[in-house]
């Protein structure tokens, strides 16, 4: 069974992601060396959980023409 994961996405870069991720890490850590190690945990957490196997990997893409 498939499923719609298009409801749980947020089109965002990456280099927005850390910047979110670090900015709340730091509201949230009483220093600087804690901002960071909880920063680097979240995100480790968010990317080892991006399947390869997302439906993004499996989206029909037209083929492409190879000009010789």
């Amino acid at each position: 069974m498939k499923t719609n994961r298009s409801d749980n996405r947020i089109n965002l870069t990456l280099g927005e992601l850390v910047a979110t991720v670090s900015e709340l890490a730091f509201e949230y850590s009483s220093d600087r060396k804690e901002a960071y190690d909880l920063a680097r945990l979240v995100l480790v957490k968010l990317l080892n959980r991006a399947s390869p196997q997302s439906a993004i990997i499996h989206r029909h893409f037209p083929g492409t023409v190879l000009l010789h």
